[in-house]
C-alpha cells in the first residue's frame, strides 16, 4: 500500500504489480524472508492458496474485503482442532495417533495393544521395550476413540514405516510444515503435561520410564492418583 501511494503520479510501477500472478510474488517473498524454525510465512502461503482455490491471482484483486475474508478463513480453520479435522488416508492410524497423544504409548505398544489391557478407567500393559508393567489413566477423548469393546487388537495398523508415512501426510494436510513421526506424539504429551505443572515423577511414570532422568534429575514416587489428575488436565 505504501509503494502504491508513493507511485501515484510517477512513472514507478511497484514490483508486485509487475508480476502477473500475485502467488509468484508471494512465493518469492516467503523464500527470501523465511527464517529457520519459523514456519509462519510458509504456512500463510499454503493457507492463502487453500483459501483462493486457484493457481493464478492478480495483485489488483487484493482488496480490504478479500483480506477480511482471508482473516475469517484463518480463524475458522486454523484452530487447535485443525489436526483432528484434517483428512487422513488411514482412519485406524488417525485413531491410534490421537490415542497415543492422550496416553504417551510407544508405537510398539499401541500397535500390539489388546482389548484385554483396557480396563474401565485405565490401560494396564507390560511395555515391550522395558518389560516393565505400566498403568495409565484414560482421558475421555481416549475412551471415545476406543468405541465398542471387541476381541483382539484395539487398532488394525500397517507397518511402522507405513504408519509414519500416513502420519506425515496427515499433518501436512493440516498445514503443519514439520517432520513428524510417532515418537513426536509421545514427546507432545510429555510437554503438555509439564506445561500444566505435572511433577517429573508423574510424567516419567506415565511414559513408562524406570527413572526420571529423562524428565527431571530428582526422583519422586509415581502414583496412579496423580496420573489421573494429570490426564484430566489435558486439553479436550
Amino acid at each position: 500500500m505504501v509503494l502504491e501511494t508513493q507511485s501515484i503520479n510517477s512513472g514507478y510501477i511497484p514490483q508486485h504489480k509487475i508480476k502477473t500472478n500475485f502467488l509468484d510474488y508471494y512465493e518469492e517473498f516467503v523464500k527470501v524472508n523465511s527464517r529457520k524454525g519459523n514456519r509462519s510465512l510458509a504456512c500463510s502461503l499454503s493457507a492463502f492458496k487453500d483459501f483462493l482455490k486457484r493457481d493464478s491471482f492478480s495483485a489488483l484483486d487484493i482488496t480490504e474485503n478479500l483480506c477480511e475474508q482471508f482473516r475469517n478463513y484463518l480463524l475458522d480453520n486454523l484452530s487447535g482442532e485443525t489436526l483432528m479435522k484434517a483428512y487422513c488416508s488411514n482412519y485406524e492410524v488417525k485413531k491410534a495417533a490421537i490415542f497415543s497423544l492422550y496416553t504417551g504409548l510407544r508405537w510398539c505398544d499401541v500397535a500390539e495393544l489388546d482389548w484385554q489391557a483396557l480396563k474401565e478407567k485405565t490401560i494396564v500393559i507390560t511395555q515391550e521395550k522395558t518389560i516393565v508393567p505400566l498403568e495409565i489413566p484414560l482421558h475421555p477423548i481416549a475412551k471415545e476413540i476406543l468405541g465398542q469393546r471387541v476381541k483382539g487388537k484395539v487398532f488394525h495398523l500397517p507397518t511402522q514405516d507405513g504408519a509414519n508415512k500416513v502420519l506425515g501426510n496427515w499433518v501436512l494436510s493440516a498445514g503443519i510444515d514439520k517432520h513428524i513421526t510417532w515418537h513426536c506424539l509421545r514427546h507432545s504429551i510429555s510437554v503438555l503435561l509439564q506445561d500444566k505443572g505435572t511433577d517429573a515423577a508423574t510424567v516419567a511414570g506415565m511414559l513408562g520410564h524406570t527413572t526420571t532422568k529423562y524428565v527431571h534429575k530428582t526422583y519422586q514416587r509415581y502414583k496412579v492418583s496423580s496420573a489421573q489428575e494429570a490426564i484430566n488436565r489435558l486439553p479436550t
